[in-house]
């Protein structure tokens, strides 16, 4: 079976479902999605060169298949399908699914603002707890599914594993895709909790994790130290993995998402009590200490690939 065909089929059944497919490129996925009976197809696609093969598509399958020229990144996909789609988030998924062969360099960025839109139940869940089938650099789909204590344990592992249910289907390799990428691909498969495994806000949940894992080879403390403004560090340090019950000497890798419930809980009591806490970042400080950028070296630079 051809690569296009295999994601197809793993995301489900798609008999008359309505599927918005992101970086459609030269249209491989695109035919195998319209293969599936689908009641609809919307592609969005940023580079001009593909829009004229698309459009053949189109010609072909009459009425099926809606081509919108524009960046993935802002499009509004809400108020693309019909509101009758909409499922309470208690219920099944809705018949929306999300099926994607991103550039790697627009993939974690991406599903980084999707899982923030399945956390406050926007964008494309707005119809429910819609299902993603989406490609990756195989390292970056190693670290979305990776369990607590291996290496690929990470930020990405976090935030995607307290929203969805995260399965990684299977790999192939890089030549079965055009253009070529130099490494193997990643497809990975994601449901929407119908109860995140953290109940905080987004952002919240976003900077506790962010902070745990920025020293990686070092003892959780370090990171999640920087949380709190210098002059209270070490105190306040000690407070939040005291309450959150927390081993002050794990590695970031070691953490597990219980522990990550607790340290946001903890965290959020903390930003309650002090109501500047949430907004102190410690690369301000860093800055206007030095009077310069510190930049964004290995240990602080958000979800690269």
């Amino acid at each position: 079976m051809a690569a296009p065909d295999k994601i197809v089929r793993k995301a489900g059944n798609l008999t008359n479902a309505y599927v918005y497919e992101v970086g459609p490129g030269p249209g491989g996925i695109t035919r195998s999605i319209l293969n599936a009976n689908v009641a609809e197809l919307l592609v969005v696609e940023k580079d001009t060169r593909f829009i004229p093969g698309l459009q053949m598509l189109s010609d072909a399958a009459p009425g099926k298949l809606k081509i919108v020229h524009g960046d993935v990144l802002t499009y509004k996909i809400e108020k693309a399908f019909p509101e009758s789609l909409k499922r309470p988030w208690e219920d099944d998924p809705p018949d929306v699914h999300i099926i994607g062969n991103l550039p790697f360099s627009v993939s974690t960025p991406l599903i980084i603002k999707w899982l923030e839109n399945v956390s406050c139940r926007n964008g494309p869940f707005a119809f429910g707890r819609t299902q993603m089938t989406l490609t990756f650099q195989k390292e970056v789909a190693e670290r979305l599914t990776a369990n607590t204590g291996s290496k690929q344990h990470s930020r990405l592992s976090i935030m995607a594993q307290y929203l969805c249910s995260v399965r990684n289907i299977f790999t192939i390799p890089g030549r079965a895709f055009i253009p070529k990428p130099e490494v193997d691909v990643g497809v990975v498969h994601f449901t929407p909790l119908v109860q995140p495994k953290i109940e905080q806000p987004f952002k919240l949940v976003e900077k506790v994790v962010q902070n745990a894992f920025q020293f990686r080879r070092k003892y959780c403390y370090r990171g999640l130290g920087m949380l709190f403004p210098e002059t209270q560090r070490l105190e306040s340090t000690g407070k939040l993995l005291q309450l959150a019950d927390v081993d002050p000497t794990l590695r970031p890798h070691q953490l597990s998402l219980s522990h990550f419930k607790s340290l946001c809980d903890v965290y959020r009591r903390m930003c309650d009590e002090d109501p500047l806490l949430f907004t102190y970042n410690f690369r301000e400080e860093l800055r206007h200490s030095k009077g310069t950028d510190p930049g964004k070296g290995d240990d602080t630079e958000s979800y690269r690939l």
